[in-house]
């Protein structure tokens, strides 16, 4: 089984996910599936509708429900992407804990309503799985699409403490055009590939989005002994320039690294284990400690990885790797977007925002992946110059 754990948690709140909607939460509340921290239980703590349980709880099923019948709860990911594994967890339920669950997928444009996403065209990532009571269920995936929401299905009833819906996040390129961009961020695509150390926290912490609140927010190594320094890489969201860097400690009192530096590579051309092939974005430069620094980065060469290095261990807070990606890149992240997209979700985008007719819009979206540039040539051979125009444009690619 793939450590799919170390992906980012597409789900997770502080990316913008939430549970839309569940058929019953009779006795807990379905926002507790993506609370960030490990569920609690305290024992004789009783509401009124009984003990209360850190998790999504429904009420028990009789023989008036129909058979087969089950519950469920709708998930919309913070960071829709390409999903590699998903964590069930049924700490605390011991004896109401459900037998079995399964998960479905789905891809929608826009913000639909409960209503609407019950006619989206769900399908299955987890097939009916068996489930145990206080336990941390992983399941692998094996989906190359890239879905907007997930529907976790318990059979019969009962209840599950935390839902993680890990994976690569597929950011929309429509709305990374126009202006420069955290390259680094997770809800943009970035994240880490390799780190030295993940003892305290993971490193894809730093990637977050918003303002830490704790020194738990962040990443943090332990104690180094008998020299060296700890690092992690990023790969960017895309090949891109540069221009500035934020290194923020926040809240890293005793324990934030003494230095930092940044180093860069562009992947396309060089070989990232070459040790030789790095440079320079930001040299060797001394922190403080609860302090978010900013710095001008001086190289204009692209990059599509960047090496941080801090001296010699500690913890940070966020990383920001503010840049515009480069034509080619953007042109890449765009169509790994639309190759990734559902057939429905495609016809939907090629529809609207091309004004391609629905038969055309079906063949086109059938003929995929496009791959490259040459490929998406191709596809359009024969195409309204129009339409064949707005679709190179949706594509960040040059007519």
């Amino acid at each position: 089984m793939s450590d799919f754990t170390r992906l980012p948690d597409l789900a997770a709140r502080a990316l913008g996910g939430g549970v839309v909607a569940a058929n019953d939460e009779f006795f807990a509340e379905k926002e507790n599936l993506l609370r960030p921290a490990a569920p609690v239980f305290q024992p004789h703590t009783f509401g009124h509708k009984g003990q209360i349980m850190d998790g999504w709880e429904t009420r028990r099923r009789r023989p008036e429900y129909e058979e087969g019948d089950h519950d469920w709860a709708v998930v919309r990911l913070g960071a829709p992407g390409v999903i590699s594994g998903v964590v069930v967890d049924t700490a605390h339920f011991t004896g109401n804990y459900p037998q079995s669950c399964s998960l479905d997928a789905c891809a929608v444009e826009g913000y639909p309503t409960p209503a609407e996403l019950e006619e989206a065209a769900w399908v299955p990532i987890v097939p009916p799985s068996p489930l145990r009571g206080d336990t941390e269920h992983r399941f692998d995936v094996d989906a190359d699409r890239r879905f907007t929401h997930v529907r976790l299905n318990i059979h019969p009833d009962g209840g599950v403490a935390r839902l993680r819906v890990h994976g690569h996040v597929v950011p929309d390129p429509r709305f990374l055009t126009g202006s420069a961009w955290d390259l680094a961020a997770v809800e943009n695509g970035g994240h880490v590939v390799d780190a030295s150390d993940r003892f305290y926290s993971p490193p894809n912490n730093v990637l977050s989005p918003g303002l830490p609140r704790v020194m738990g927010d962040g990443w943090e190594t332990r104690r180094r002994r008998g020299g060296g320094n700890d690092w992690m890489v990023v790969e960017l969201a895309a090949r891109g320039h540069l221009t500035q860097a934020s290194v923020d400690t926040s809240y890293f009192l005793g324990n934030s690294p003494g230095s930092a530096r940044l180093r860069g590579i562009d992947a396309t051309v060089a070989d990232p284990g070459d040790a030789g092939a790095w440079f320079d974005l930001l040299p060797r430069t001394r922190l403080q400690r609860d302090t978010r620094h900013r710095f001008r980065l001086g190289a204009s060469r692209p990059v599509t990885h960047v090496k941080l290095d801090i001296y010699p261990d500690g913890g940070l807070a966020r990383l920001r790797l503010f840049g515009e990606p480069t034509p080619a890149g953007l042109a890449t992240l765009a169509l790994r977007w639309f190759d990734l997209l559902p057939a429905t979700q495609a016809v939907q985008v090629l529809v609207a925002e091309c004004g391609a007719a629905p038969e055309w819009a079906r063949d086109f979206a059938d003929a995929r992946p496009l791959t490259d540039p040459e490929g998406l040539a191709k596809a359009l051979e024969g195409c309204e110059p129009f339409v064949a125009a707005r679709v190179r444009a949706l594509v960040a690619t040059a007519p």
